[in-house]
């Protein structure tokens, strides 16, 4: 859906543009296998590559640095692996680097990046410890994440199960938002049960006993009526508690059951996962029994002594098997999903008197140790003071040693293997961590909904190249009020790579673009899903491909664009980011738009983003020579004979221009024109009047003679009488 838009008419509103191009995929890109993306998986369809994050510290848990690959042992279901790659993130030296004014960081692998979920748990903790809760939180999220961390909030609770409310993402203010709001949905009075009201209704043999005490019957045979009236109120008692003791028993296996269904999802995240786990947990005893301690423990001591074991309910003794086995088998999911979880007990954060409504749940910290540990993690007893004590848990993994390893024998069934690492030649005392295995590659189709969106989600977080589906995008910022400018985004792509593997004639295409600003703030998006019903339009698709208008709105300022196209049948996924600068149109400072080819739209299937039906949402087409439209090219791919066409734009250039070309090869080298063309690779045909002061569109011809098919990249300089000099590049092909 569409964030937001603007009541704007262009043509008398432009003063400027910007315009940046993705770089090309290599031509010899192989697209990876589809499904499951836990681990990373790439190369063909028989090879998969198996990254493996690894974490070394030393005696006083700090990162061990200065490792090499001869230092590690990779297993695969106790088989040794050659690497086949090795890369050290250090997030430190990053950081140190970048700076706090520096631009976006470039994208890394997401196996090499911290991604960190704050699980807020609605059904098993008080309203108000849960407010209270979101302020650690808030803060932890704004000062002490990594730039290149990626961090999400989601919410459990047993009516909804795991409610995602921001996927991972570098974007802090995004993730304050998520958890000042949760989701801003009523966590329907989070499953608060109140006692059940019990009848007791008096048998007929109560009133002859009203009746016989009143007649004055033997005080003996009252006190043995007595008695027994005790201890049939006391078995009611008992049976009354297991009431509300198979409630509570029904409330933690829904609980299981909805943590596994999210430890599941969350293995298709890339890397390790450290799930920040906010409670007050619930009581221990359904899970590991009585205290023996305890005044309860005690009874049921004694009851066995007397050889009484009627009288000891061994769930409540000893704890339930059935719930013990659920919980294990989640806590099992968690680690094969590579995820540790850090609880965070929040149960001192509540006030000393309950609000209307609320509970208390017990004591809760055995449990969420308990969950803490079968995992990896560690429980924080005061969720004030978790920001330091977590600061110590993601100081080990500010170093990831990322080992990989390739296997062509892999099922695609999406079953798991165990992984082993071991170190060698490490200093002493040395402690090395890693995921304790992986998944092979399953259908895409068998992903469950989360899965899928947490897929698309982490490839717009990490905006690391990939290239399944081949992408290429096209932004240029106009003017549209002094504030913000109206940003087109004109993607191409490729027809015969969306389709590989597709089934049937209905092609389901997601198309997902967000632009984040230099402190990674997503500042705007769009999104839509295209359904095309092939048919005889098949074809045509497989030979050029489906073109896509859409737009951004965005204040001036540094940007990086991070598009993302989906196959929604088979998962074969592009992803392309680019950076953009979006001008301030507050001055006389000249500015030229890369060149725009305008090429022939034959065979393209066109798709222009859908209206919103927002007050004032349509905007005059910006892409117009003389008042005929064109769609600018993404990617031109041009004949290396014979002369294209092409239209300059630019801003405040002056009188008397002059317009050169360079064309530049791989290496960076400038290509020499053909003999007798020196200087005329480029023509200006003519300069149209725009009828906007300052703004000028050049019609001009680029002649390719001379290249040979390949990757160039494109280079343009516009000077003017004065003196003044503007230029600007394109990536081109010739083919």
């Amino acid at each position: 859906m569409r964030s937001h838009r603007l009541p704007i008419l262009l043509v008398l509103a432009v003063s400027a543009v910007a315009l940046t191009a993705a770089a090309p995929p290599p031509r010899d890109a192989k697209p990876s296998s589809p499904g499951r993306s836990e681990p990373s998986f790439s190369g063909t369809a028989e090879v998969v590559s198996v990254e493996v994050p690894v974490n070394v510290v030393d005696r006083d848990g700090k990162p061990v640095h200065g490792l090499t690959a001869d230092n590690f042992e990779v297993y695969d279901q106790g088989q040794r692996q050659k690497l086949t790659g090795f890369e050290v993130v250090d997030l430190q030296k990053m950081a140190l680097a970048e700076g706090p004014a520096a631009a976006a960081p470039p994208p890394i692998a997401s196996e090499a990046r911290r991604h960190i979920l704050l699980l807020f748990d609605l059904s098993f903790s008080t309203p108000g410890a849960v407010l209270k809760a979101r302020i650690a939180a808030r803060d932890f999220v704004l000062t002490a994440l990594h730039p290149q961390d990626l961090a999400a909030i989601a919410t459990f609770s047993l009516q909804q199960g795991p409610r995602l409310v921001v996927t991972f993402t570098p974007d802090r203010a995004q993730l304050a938002r998520g958890i000042d709001t949760l989701g801003a949905h009523t966590p329907e009075s989070l499953l608060v049960k109140r006692d059940p009201l019990k009848f007791v209704i008096a048998p007929a043999d109560e009133a002859s006993l009203a009746s016989e005490n009143g007649l004055g019957v033997a005080s003996d045979v009252k006190a043995d009526r007595e008695a027994m009236v005790l201890e049939y109120m006391k078995t009611i008692a008992q049976q009354a508690d297991r009431v509300e003791r198979q409630y509570a028993e029904a409330r933690i296996s829904g609980f299981s059951r909805g943590m596994s269904e999210l430890a599941h999802s969350l293995a298709a995240v890339p890397g390790r996962k450290q799930v920040v786990f906010f409670s007050e947990g619930f009581e221990s005893r359904f899970m590991l029994g009585n205290d023996p301690s305890s005044e309860e423990g005690q009874q049921d001591t004694q009851n066995l002594t007397l050889n009484e074991p009627w009288r000891v309910d061994s769930d409540n003794r000893y704890g339930n098997t059935q719930l013990q086995g659920e919980l294990r088998r989640m806590l099992e999911t968690f680690r094969r999903a590579d995820c540790a979880v850090q609880s965070i007990d929040i149960g001192g954060l509540r006030a000393d008197v309950n609000e209307p409504g609320e509970r208390r749940s017990g004591t809760g910290q055995e449990v969420l140790f308990y969950l803490a540990n079968e995992t990896g993690g560690e429980l924080f007893r005061n969720a004030n003071d978790f920001q330091r004590q977590l600061a110590a848990v993601l100081q080990r993994t500010e170093l990831t040693y990322v080992l990989t390893f390739e296997r062509s024998d892999l099922p695609s069934d999406g079953s798991y293997r165990k992984l082993r690492v071991e170190l060698k030649g490490g200093p002493a005392g040395a402690h090395l961590s890693h995921r304790p295995g992986y998944y092979t590659p399953r259908p895409f189709k068998d992903l469950d909904p989360l899965e899928k969106s947490l897929l698309a989600g982490d490839g717009i977080a990490s905006a690391v190249p990939r290239r399944d589906v081949a992408v290429s995008a096209l932004a240029a910022p106009f003017r549209a009020t002094p504030q913000v400018s109206y940003v087109p985004i004109v993607l191409e792509v490729s027809g015969s790579t969306l389709l590989e593997g597709q089934q049937g004639n209905v092609l389901d295409a997601e198309i997902y673009a967000y632009a984040s600003d230099a402190q990674g703030e997503m500042r705007d998006f769009f999104t839509q899903m295209v359904r095309v019903d092939l048919g005889a339009k098949r074809r045509n698709l497989e030979q050029t491909g489906l073109k896509y208008y859409g737009h951004l709105d965005l204040p001036p300022g540094d940007y990086r664009i991070r598009v993302l196209v989906r196959n929604g049948r088979t998962g074969r996924t592009g992803v392309e980011s680019l950076p953009l600068k979006v001008p301030a149109y507050n001055s006389d400072q000249p500015y030229l738009l890369p060149p725009l080819f305008m090429a022939a739209q034959d065979g393209w299937m066109m798709i222009r983003e859908r209206d919103d039906g927002a007050a004032g949402s349509s905007v005059v087409y910006p892409f117009t020579v003389n008042g005929e439209p064109y769609v600018p090219a993404a990617r031109p791919a041009l004949p290396a004979k014979g002369l294209a066409n092409l239209c300059l734009v630019g801003y405040n250039l002056g009188s008397g221009l002059i317009v050169e070309a360079q064309v530049l090869g791989a290496d960076g080298q400038e290509l020499p024109a053909a003999a007798g063309q020196e200087h005329q690779r480029m023509a200006v045909v003519e300069r149209t009047a725009t009828g906007i002061e300052g703004f000028d569109k050049l019609i001009a011809t680029f002649d390719p003679a001379g290249l040979s098919a390949g990757d160039y990249l494109l280079k343009v300089a516009v000077r003017s009488a004065d003196g003044q000099h503007e230029s600007s590049s394109l990536p081109i092909t010739i083919r």
